[in-house]
């Protein structure tokens, strides 16, 4: 038997502090242009495309937290529901919300809460049945309802882990749909572009002048004129193909980091399984989907995907199942265009929840055993189950899943949460017992198990508060050495990159640590002055004689297009747990002129040396008396704003500091004492009378 090391002979790094969270890209302050002669697919430029978290979608790519979604379940479907139609997080967190009274009326949780809520708002409000919550009202019933749900959280028993870990590891890591070191890219790379449905309306329209350019406020789409449902198609179909074509530089990155295992986002093609906006893939990314598979082919990767949360077959509502399969039909024509090599196209699965229990467990598994058997034999052939941290534990799936002959994934962060306490205890012991099991399930198939990790933040005390997925892993769970590990961290491939630098896993010596706000594999964009200057004759001249020098732009250094967010030849795409600020350069602020004069005349003046200035105050020079001409020609114009005399003044080495920032504002400084003559030298009579640097006009 080959000894293995545990988990104890190996030094682990420091977990990440609760309140890191992944610093996400900082929104526009305006909407853009979305539709010009080539559409900007830029979030950061373009405001009508959006990142898959802020879009009013379900995802799992998007945060736990977001609101409920407008894409395949529509509000009207959800307004006339009973509330065990919901999914319980969603439930709780709708009731918190409208207890607190925090929902407005043109929210999209409010145009999806069902009356039950919206009518019982005081019954809500007295209900003590939401712990968690600080901002209930009666901090003292909280703080008993905190303190008691903690105190049972901590005297639950302690979890019991197993100390194998799966070393030499033979399998592939993998994270899920977002790349982050390529999301801050110049251009960004990612392929969880999309946008909202009233986009799409909008770019129906012709613009106001069709023979200029899209602008942001001056050219939009004329909403008066006819409306062209092709222009709108073309629209989110270009969001859609900007995403596929991101996805072969993200494999290429992958690849050259060791990474070999990947999850596409199902907000690759925004609101393609849409009941009213949905579209199929093959007329447009028939060839780009086929360019994405080639690349998966040759590079030996694995791609599958995870719709969304409401993706449930298991509701005992109809609209809900259409929804659902229309989904899978989604997500199963872009894994199929794909056109993978047989035993790749096997292994490229959806992963799916079994969703909610609808106050009766045996009746919804009996909804899903007669839904899935009205399945296209191609979604069939790709669906897999996955225990989940709310309702489902592995003991609940897996007679399920031999009896319909579906492999299950064995997710381990949700085991720790939901499972069956009188016949297994919490930890990653007692389910090793388990894994002939479920490995038979993916055998019979023949497809190359998966399994998924995670860790809770390591602040997590309470089951909901550990549900929680930490930016990092601290460690390999005691899986198979040939399976294929799906890191669900928040970091996404940094996380990986912690694993395989903590225990020198194939293809750690690639990666190296970023310097903070610099990279060198993107090419910044070059400012274009307004107005070109005319070149000099000289410079026309030495241009035709090929003399002329090369300039700056030449002989700077241009980044390949393929190298482009590769991390340099130094491999550096790695930043410490908790400085995601390392992404970006830091940002030059510029200070405004009035603010720089607001705070210098905040600071207190110094005397100047061998002077009775300062360096606020402008200088009074003394002056003599003028002439009855001088006098009115004085009043007439001011004297500010006429030009001062010349005078020589001493070299920088004999000024102090005050007089030249008094220089630098322009302000005419008397010279220092360093420059008078001593006493007892001669002085010529110009200097011996007082001098008025104003012009006179009778000199002129």
């Amino acid at each position: 038997m080959v000894n293995v090391p545990t988990a104890s002979s190996i030094q682990t790094p420091v977990p990440l502090p609760s309140n890191i969270r992944r610093q996400q890209p900082a929104k526009p302050h305006r909407r853009t242009s979305a539709r010009t002669s080539k559409i900007s697919v830029n979030p950061d430029v373009n405001g009508d495309v959006l990142d898959a978290p802020d879009a009013l979608r379900a995802s799992p790519d998007g945060e736990a937290d977001q609101i409920i979604p407008t894409g395949i379940l529509k509000p009207e479907d959800v307004s006339d529901s009973p509330l065990s139609d919901i999914p319980e997080p969603v439930l709780e967190r709708k009731k918190r919300k409208v207890a607190h009274g925090r929902v407005s009326k043109s929210s999209q949780v409010n145009e999806a809460l069902p009356p039950e809520l919206s009518v019982n708002t005081e019954k809500l409000k007295n209900e003590a049945a939401v712990p968690g919550d600080l901002e209930i009202e009666g901090e003292e019933q909280q703080e008993e309802a905190d303190e008691e749900e903690i105190k049972s959280a901590l005297s639950r028993p302690l979890a019991v882990n197993s100390e194998y870990l799966p070393l030499p590891w033979k399998g592939r890591l993998g994270y899920a749909c977002l790349n982050t070191y390529l999301r801050y890219s110049n251009p960004p790379v990612f392929s969880s572009r999309t946008c909202r449905i009233a986009s799409i309306l909008e770019h129906r329209h012709p613009l106001k002048d069709p023979s200029k350019p899209e602008h942001a406020t001056k050219n939009r789409p004329d909403k008066d004129q006819p409306a062209d449902i092709a222009k709108g198609q073309a629209y989110v179909e270009s969001i859609g193909l900007a995403n596929a074509r991101d996805i072969i530089k993200m494999l290429k990155w992958n690849d050259r980091y060791g990474i070999k295992f990947m999850r596409l986002s199902s907000e690759m093609f925004p609101f393609a399984s849409h009941e009213e906006y949905g579209y199929k893939l093959s007329p447009f990314a028939k060839e780009t989907l086929k360019e994405v598979g080639k690349v998966v082919a040759d590079l030996g990767h694995r791609v599958t995907t995870h719709p969304g949360q409401f993706t449930q077959l298991g509701s005992p509502r109809q609209v809900v199942i259409e929804n659902a399969i229309r989904d899978l039909e989604y997500h199963d024509e872009m894994l199929s265009l794909l056109e993978l090599p047989p035993q790749m196209d096997r292994d490229a699965v959806m992963i799916l929840h079994l969703g909610g229990v609808f106050g009766d467990k045996a009746a919804t598994l009996d909804r899903f055993r007669e839904n899935y058997r009205h399945l296209s034999p191609s979604i069939k052939k790709r669906l897999v189950l996955e225990n989940d941290d709310v309702s489902w534990s592995v003991h609940d799936l897996l007679p399920l899943c031999q009896e319909m002959n579906i492999p299950l994934v064995l997710d381990f962060h949700h085991h720790n949460i939901i499972f069956d306490a009188d016949k297994i205890r919490e930890g990653t012991k007692d389910i090793i017992d388990l894994y002939p099991a479920i490995l038979e399930t993916w055998k019979r198939k023949k497809i190359t198990p998966k399994m998924h990790y995670s860790e809770p933040t390591p602040s997590a005390i309470t089951g909901r508060d550990r549900r929680k997925h930490a930016p990092r892993v601290s460690t390999l769970p005691p899986c198979p050495d040939t399976m294929d590990l799906m890191i669900e961290a928040k970091d996404k491939e940094q996380a990986v990159f912690e694993l395989m630098r903590t225990f020198k896993l194939p293809g750690f010596d690639r990666i190296n640590d970023m310097i903070p706000h610099a990279r060198n594999d993107d090419n910044k964009p070059v400012r274009v002055p307004a107005k070109k200057k005319a070149p000099s004759k000289k410079k026309a001249q030495e241009v035709e004689n090929g003399e002329a020098e090369e300039s700056v732009e030449s002989k700077r250094a241009v980044v390949p297009e393929s190298e482009v967010g590769m991390g340099g030849p130094e491999g550096r795409v790695y930043w410490p747990p908790g400085m995601e600020e390392w992404l970006r350069p830091v940002k030059r602020v510029l200070k405004r002129k009035d603010e720089d004069e607001a705070g210098k005349k905040s600071v207190p003046p110094k005397k100047a040396t061998g002077s009775a200035t300062s360096t606020v105050n402008p200088i009074k020079v003394p002056t003599v008396d003028l002439t009855p001409n001088a006098k009115r020609s004085a009043t007439k114009t001011p004297i500010a704003k006429k030009r001062a005399r010349a005078v020589p003044t001493p070299s920088t080495s004999d000024e102090d500091e005050d007089d030249l920032e008094l220089k630098s504002e322009g302000i005419q400084t008397p010279p220092p004492l360093s420059a008078i003559k001593q006493k007892g030298e001669r002085k010529s009579a110009r200097t011996a009378r007082k001098i008025n640097y104003a012009e006179d006009p009778e000199e002129i």
